[in-house]
């Protein structure tokens, strides 16, 4: 048996040796490397060729024996190129596919050494090789362009399904076009972070309202009801003298449709949130448009006829475990006359991002492990979660990775941490562009966590008596606001 020894540090990165040979290998095999003099000569040697074809956000296996704790992968840092291990607590795996630690029985590909490696097309060529209008296959096949990434697989190789992110798709988007996208029905900035109706001159930042969103997702139940009761009473008025408002993305199981129905009748949005809520990732990223139609308007019909709401406003989706469903997920939503999604991260930044439609690109990164972004032009507005700066101290802390939903700040453990998470990310977006802020949560995190949904009680009474252009709003009334930006001195008779 081989035995995976820890043989030194290398730029101060873990670098491991496997019986005395280097090991890394595609999805089955293995390539060997004798060790020579030191171990470092070894990975210094053979650093380009270990790493050759392996992405540099992608962690590998350096063999399958041992407990599937243990992974590298190839950092192109400042000082050159050097392996970064990572190791899963114990009782954990390190899942390949989801690049992520997830429990020892989750994880099925302990057997492999890397993610499959799949044939891509040849799209860079020194020399034009296929007939106007055509591109290459991996195999060297020539096909149409419009068959590329049309979810059918054209050339002999499968290639053309394979290249098919927001960056790679040939048949994709295009980038936006503010002379062309017009408000109201279409909404993009090159980066994603202007705000509609100060580049015209209508509004200056200072204008515009400040609004926060306030978003749950799953079963909506007695429970949980209680916290909602808490936090939307009707004592909890906004500036214009209307009563703060969330947003729900129901889904089907334990939910009691009763209370549904009393959410709607007082003025809150309900969206979806699928039947199922199925914990496979591959179910929804992977999914086919007929698994997209029955989870989310299948939902729909659901919450409608069991919560009576007759008037049409069900508009809203949010993937479970925000897990994004591609071109087939807004090609249904399209057509079934869903108005926005609202499960696209975007990574922390110092600015966030605002709502877009999706007619041009996404004006950012798709962000996260294994996600499946639309690619394509759709008519869709996205809602993006920004991601939340999660750090006590900002100018002293260090850097932590963002969180989306408010309920995965792991680092949030007591009240007094709760609401400096709270009052520093509405400063952020305050002190900015005023993007909407969106604060989602799992009602369950408040529940279990004593006296959390009291500080958020404290924090919207404390907001609203110190600033008269903040408004608690649903995810709708955001869309609405920005198809007509209008001032928030204005926004009484708005």
């Amino acid at each position: 048996m081989w035995h995976l020894t820890r043989l030194f540090l290398l730029f101060g990165v873990s670098v491991f040796s496997v019986g005395g040979q280097f090991r890394l290998g595609g999805a089955k095999g293995q390539y060997k490397y004798k060790r020579g003099k030191s171990g470092e000569e070894v990975v210094q040697d053979n650093l380009d060729e270990l790493c050759q074809g392996q992405p540099g956000s992608e962690y590998f296996r350096l063999t399958t024996d041992g407990d599937c704790r243990e992974v590298v992968r190839c950092d192109k840092a400042a000082v050159g190129l050097r392996l970064a291990s990572v190791k899963c607590p114990s009782g954990l795996g390190f899942d390949l596919e989801r690049q992520t630690c997830d429990w020892k029985a989750n994880v099925k590909n302990c057997d492999r050494l890397s993610k499959p490696r799949l044939v891509k097309p040849n799209f860079d060529t020194v020399d034009p090789v296929c007939p106007d209008g055509q591109l290459q296959c991996g195999d060297g096949e020539c096909i149409d362009q419009s068959l590329f990434c049309d979810s059918q697989p054209d050339c002999g190789d499968g290639s053309d399904e394979n290249a098919c992110s927001v960056d790679e798709d040939p048949n994709g988007a295009p980038l936006c076009d503010p002379t062309q996208c017009l408000l109201p029905d279409c909404f993009c900035s090159v980066d994603g972070t202007s705000a509609p109706g100060v580049g015209s001159g209508k509004l200056e930042i200072s204008d515009i309202p400040q609004m926060i969103t306030l978003t749950f997702n799953g079963a909506v139940n007695d429970e949980n009801n209680r916290v909602y009761d808490k936090l939307f009473h009707e004592e909890r008025i906004n500036p214009n003298g209307c009563t703060a408002k969330g947003t729900f993305f129901v889904s089907h199981k334990y939910t009691n449709y009763s209370a549904v129905q009393d959410l709607h009748r007082k003025g809150h949005e309900i969206g979806v949130f699928s039947i199922t809520n199925d914990e496979d990732p591959k179910y929804w990223t992977e999914g086919s448009y007929d698994n997209w139609l029955a989870e989310m308007a299948g939902a729909r019909l659901i919450i409608e006829r069991f919560a009576n709401i007759t008037d049409g406003t069900v508009v809203g989706v949010r993937a479970p475990y925000l897990r994004i469903g591609g071109n087939e997920q807004f090609n249904m939503m399209a057509d079934q006359f869903f108005a926005y999604d609202s499960t696209i991260t975007a990574s922390l930044a110092s600015v966030p991002l605002w709502p877009y439609t999706l007619h041009y690109r996404m004006p950012h990164k798709c962000h996260g492990n294994s996600q499946n972004c639309p690619s394509k032009s759709h008519p869709i507005w996205e809602m993006p979660i920004n991601e939340l700066d999660r750090r006590e101290d900002p100018e002293f802390d260090e850097n932590l990775t963002g969180c989306h939903l408010v309920s995965s700040c792991s680092n949030i453990y007591h009240k007094d941490q709760f609401r400096h998470l709270l009052q520093h990310n509405f400063d952020r977006h305050y002190g900015t562009n005023r993007a909407p802020l969106s604060l989602s949560f799992d009602p369950s995190w408040l529940v279990s966590n004593k006296g959390f949904a009291d500080v958020v009680s404290e924090w919207m009474d404390h907001i609203l008596r110190t600033y008269t252009d903040v408004y608690f709003v649903t995810e709708l009334q955001v869309i609405q606001w920005i198809q007509n930006p209008t001032s928030a001195t204005a926004i009484p008779g708005f």
